[in-house]
């Protein structure tokens, strides 16, 4: 298999949101809201003409000695004739309930910390693909069951502690050790060792195909182990940016690392906001009012209403997969006839059609971005009357329905909902909808896997492990595809590799587990005047430095 690149943990690989709108009338920043406030003098009583004309000549001078020192601080040593501002604005729809990246679930959190404020072992670009990081290069023993790495020079962290073998061979052991999150993504890696200061060796039991990829990811995070600092509100990483400021329920300020150690990510720009903006109107709004520079993702139909003269707008296919899932441990959806049943009366294309007819329809487990995708869309077609008699085969009609119901977080908005509902009740079956907080999603259907159905997008690249693992919250348990995703990661040849992941998720597929209502294209609008913008796959690899706006 392709070194695999990609992110996982969502809820886990799900996207996170908080309910709160930003404040639109003041920041929640208390220092930009001091630089706001004006300055009131107390008057003189009355001063002489010659005093009011020295004050008038001193405040011309302090004007003009603003103006220069703001000119001074914005130009960032700009020689190509074009300035650049010293600050971007990106409007983002998930926002991380922490910046706790070993504890909290969640593909928000990791989209603004990976690669930008924590660093890891290897990193991916916008095309999915493994690229070097804190290691410069590796090597693979003939086995698959040895790695080693060499990492770069006179690395450190943001607090100025230096960063050597030593720290990542205890940040991946720790991981092991304390069950970070994302741990069972390395089962198969049984120690980390440092060689020397800058060379680490990984030994697994088996081969893991997907290591490398994994190790762009959270299980390859190095962390500063003499640090002291309270990792849900602050972080001390090694990238190019700090975190400044954060507010779940607003948005979070990134400030340029001047102890940053490397030379190929130094940040284009000085300071980077973040805003978290849920509504999809509001967030247009705060494009079209220059509140934002750039909007991640953007509703494709809302898009439509951007002036091709002042925005940039794309879309790209990526790792996003909205899945319905299946409770198959649930007595109603034991019965496979309901699970096909349901399959065959979505009508894919309406769905799509109704965001924007941006998005692909999709079969399966695998995403298009990920090794062993195929198209399976031929497997369960739009045929209500098939639908029809499956659902009569398991006992139910449109005069005597199966009574369901569909959880899922209403940061997704009512619209999928209604048309699942609408589209189920011709087949016979009562849809129910329960439109929940996110934080009520992670507890009660991630976690405890209590639900019949249920709705969400889940981000990561490389997740097929979930179809694998009984203990997920699909409650899905097929020893055929197990041992297919087992032969998978044994494999050291891609193309065999690439054959069992698509055997494996066609089984899955056939086995209707789940429904794939759409891989999702990630919409992106940005203003003419940002440059370096990740369009490709920015809802979970969002490097920042190339960012910048000219003035």
């Amino acid at each position: 298999m392709s070194s695999p690149t990609g992110a996982h943990g969502e809820a886990d690989a799900t996207k996170q949101e908080n309910e709160q709108q930003p404040q639109s009338t003041a920041s929640t920043d208390a220092t930009l809201n001091a630089r706001a406030k004006s300055s009131n003098g107390a008057k003189s009583q009355g001063p002489k003409k010659w005093l009011i004309a020295l004050i008038a000549v001193i405040a011309a001078v302090a004007v003009i000695v603003a103006i220069a020192v703001t000119r001074g601080k914005n130009d960032d040593a700009n020689t190509s004739g074009v300035t650049k501002a010293d600050t971007v604005t990106i409007g983002l729809k998930l926002a991380p309930v922490s910046l706790d990246i070993r504890h909290q679930s969640g593909s928000a959190i990791e989209q603004v910390l990976i690669g930008n404020v924590y660093e890891a072992l290897l990193s991916r670009d916008s095309d999915n693909k493994v690229q070097p990081g804190l290691a410069k290069s590796w090597d693979i023993s003939k086995d698959g069951k040895t790695y080693t790495f060499h990492l770069n020079n006179n690395m450190c962290f943001s607090n100025g502690d230096k960063l050597d073998a030593d720290d990542v061979a205890w940040s991946i052991n720790q991981l092991k050790e304390k069950q970070y999150y994302n741990a069972n993504q390395v089962a198969s890696l049984d120690k980390a060792e440092a060689v020397d200061a800058n060379t680490v060796k990984l030994t697994l039991s088996t081969p893991d195909s997907n290591l490398l990829w994994y190790l762009t990811g959270r299980p390859g995070l190095v962390f500063d182990k003499n640090a002291k600092y309270n990792a849900k509100t602050e972080a001390v990483g090694s990238g190019p940016y700090t975190v400044e400021s954060f507010d779940s329920a607003s948005k979070m300020v990134l400030k340029a690392n001047p102890k940053y150690w490397g030379t190929a990510h130094k940040p284009a720009t000085q300071n980077v906001v973040i805003r978290f903006l849920t509504d999809d109107n509001a967030a247009v709004n705060a494009l079209k009012s220059g509140d934002v520079d750039v909007l991640s993702p953007v509703n494709a139909t809302l898009a439509k209403s951007l002036d091709a003269s002042t925005y940039t707008v794309s879309a790209a296919d990526g790792s996003d997969k909205f899945v319905l899932a299946f409770n198959c441990t649930n007595a109603k959806l034991k019965d496979k006839r309901v699970r096909q049943a349901i399959r065959y009366a979505i009508n894919h294309k309406e769905i799509i059609a109704s965001r924007g007819n941006v998005d692909y329809a999709l079969g399966g487990p695998n995403p298009s971005v990920d090794p062993g995708y195929e198209d399976l869309t031929g497997l369960y077609p739009y045929n209500v009357d098939k639908a029809k008699e499956l659902m009569k085969e398991a006992g139910y009609t449109t005069d005597k329905p199966l009574r369901l119901t569909l959880t899922y977080a209403n940061t997704y908005g009512t619209e999928l909902g209604d048309q699942l509902k609408s589209q189920l009740a011709k087949i016979g079956i009562d849809l129910k909808i329960d439109y929940v907080e996110f934080s009520t999603w992670l507890q009660n259907v991630h976690a405890n896997g209590d639900y019949e159905l249920s709705l969400v997008d889940h981000a990561e690249s490389h997740d097929f492990y979930k179809w694998t693992t009984p203990e997920y919250y699909y409650h899905y348990d097929n020893k055929d595809v197990q041992a297919l995703y087992a032969k998978a990661l044994a494999a050291t040849d891609e193309k065999e590799s690439d054959e069992y992941l698509k055997q494996a998720a066609k089984t899955v597929s056939e086995d209707a587990p789940a429904d794939w209502l759409f891989g999702y294209r990630v919409t992106v609008a940005y203003n003419k005047g940002v440059k370096g913008f990740p369009d490709k796959l920015s809802q979970t690899v969002l490097p920042l430095w190339q960012i910048s706006k000219a003035e």
